[in-house]
């Protein structure tokens, strides 16, 4: 293990529990994408062109990101990570789990 590296454990409940934040995200990446275009219109008709600069830039972040969540979306609920990536370590609960396959091997898990 390197030094600084974190190890996630696994509970066996996560797709029973958790939440996805992105209908936030996407709501908060519409607002921010509405508000950056209209600072970016009305401060280039005044005249301020370096706020309309920072409103450009800004205007870029969020459809950046709207573009991201907007992608994650699609990926739906039940996205899995592929075969590359290994499996998580059991956790330290005291109770018996199956262990995933080994990383460095790589046949079919039984």
């Amino acid at each position: 293990m390197l030094e600084g590296e974190v190890i996630v454990m696994r509970t066996g409940s996560e797709p029973a529990t958790a939440r996805s934040p992105l209908r936030l995200r996407l709501w908060l990446s519409l607002w921010g994408t509405f508000w950056a275009l209209f600072g970016l219109v009305a401060f280039f008709l005044t005249g301020r062109v370096g706020w309309a600069v920072a409103c450009a830039v800004l205007l870029a972040l969020t459809l950046l990101d709207l573009g991201v969540v907007t992608y994650r979306m699609r990926q739906g609920a039940r996205f899995q990570p592929g075969r590359d990536v290994p499996p998580y370590e059991p956790g330290r609960s005291g109770r018996s789990r199956r262990r995933g396959t080994d990383p460095e091997d790589r046949t079919k898990p039984p």
